[in-house]
């Protein structure tokens, strides 16, 4: 029988938006409420905070999202702030943003491009009150279309980053053991939880205290790598396990596929990241 934790934890979690649909936000928001309400109700959970830190930093953007706001589920146990950013420092600072002032067990780090299956929290929540070793939680996660994807990663190569970044399909398709190795697909079809090098930054639960003793996102990440980076940082202080009971729809996409500025930003990252961790080519 699953142990429960005593008394029930409280999450903390923070979605930062830039431009974000207010509609797909509003599934996000629904599916986290619907997922925590099913770990309230199985004993693990007792409040929640999730805070929206936007980055829009536009006024239009701002009243479209406070007339979808009227509509998300909240109440006593389900709380949603509100901070809108003078400016625009990053997707990390923005996160940081979110923990500041908090007072939680546990912490999700959360993208508003993500539902989050009905059982995913209750889940997360077991397998970390299981297993204190853990310093964060890497789960599933589905396209929207059904197919599976692979958003942890071993540590990557540029040749790689470029493959997957950049390359046209019949590229990607000659080099797809390569790039299967890299994104583990090998670990990650198969239904035990396993430990893993790197988590994606749509969705990560760890607990509070593990990341505030971490410091948090590291800011001078702009966008992308800082889920890497904080991976890296996150694993001196315990595990990181991927756990295909918790389950997540995501609905994004690669750099290369945004625009020219998202490709600027992924190289100034990435650059940053290796030379930080050491440089890997092939």
């Amino acid at each position: 029988m699953e142990a429960v934790p005593q008394p029930p934890c409280t999450l903390s979690a923070t979605i930062v938006l830039y431009h974000n649909p207010p509609e797909l936000l509003h599934r996000t928001v629904t599916s986290l409420y619907r997922a925590a309400v099913k770990a309230r109700d199985a004993g693990l959970l007792r409040e929640v905070h999730l805070s929206l830190v936007d980055n829009s930093c536009n006024v239009s953007y701002r009243d479209a999202l406070s007339k979808e706001a009227g509509d998300f589920p909240q109440d006593v146990f389900f709380r949603i702030d509100y901070f809108p950013a003078p400016e625009n420092r990053g997707f990390g600072a923005g996160q940081n943003r979110g923990l500041q002032g908090v007072e939680s067990d546990m912490h999700l780090v959360l993208n508003p491009d993500v539902e989050l299956d009905t059982g995913a929290l209750q889940a997360g929540l077991a397998h970390l009150h299981r297993d204190p070793g853990i310093a964060l939680l890497s789960p599933r996660v589905f396209a929207g279309d059904g197919r599976q994807e692979f958003l942890c990663k071993r540590y990557p190569t540029v040749f790689v980053l470029l493959l997957r970044a950049f390359a046209p399909a019949f590229v990607r398709n000659r080099f797809r053991a390569r790039l299967d190795h890299y994104e583990m697909v090998d670990v990650c079809t198969a239904e035990c939880p396993a430990e893993v090098p790197l988590a994606s930054g749509c969705f990560m639960l760890s607990p509070t205290a593990v990341l505030r003793a971490i410091e948090g996102f590291d800011e001078r990440y702009f966008l992308y790598f800082e889920d890497f980076d904080l991976s890296l940082r996150l694993a001196t202080q315990g595990r990181l396990v991927y756990d295909p009971a918790m389950r997540i729809v995501h609905h994004g996409g690669y750099a290369a596929r945004k625009g020219m500025r998202h490709i600027q930003y992924f190289i100034a990252s990435g650059i940053r990241f290796f030379s930080t961790y050491g440089w890997r080519w092939i």
